[in-house]
């Protein structure tokens, strides 16, 4: 199996899974944000933490799953 083939492979997959990583992580990340609103102010900055570390992460996921074909034909041409 070539590197061409493994990286279609991983393009594949990004195009399927990273759409819905990245919409269950946002909603995740608002979950912890609003539970974090009803906690005691010494622990809710660990909650509101860790939904930012979340959101962003969701956000991260859509921009890579979204660029997946560029990087993916980018990384072929470089070994060509």
């Amino acid at each position: 199996m070539g590197l061409v083939e493994t990286l279609s492979g991983i393009e594949s997959l990004l195009l399927q899974l990273g759409p819905i990583i990245s919409v269950i992580l946002i909603v995740l990340g608002g979950i912890v944000y609003g539970l974090a609103q009803t906690q005691p102010s010494d622990q809710r900055g660990k909650y509101i933490t860790t939904a930012y570390a979340m959101i962003a992460g969701g956000i991260v996921v859509a921009a890579i799953s979204g660029a997946a074909t560029l990087i993916a034909q980018n990384s072929a041409n470089l070994l060509k």
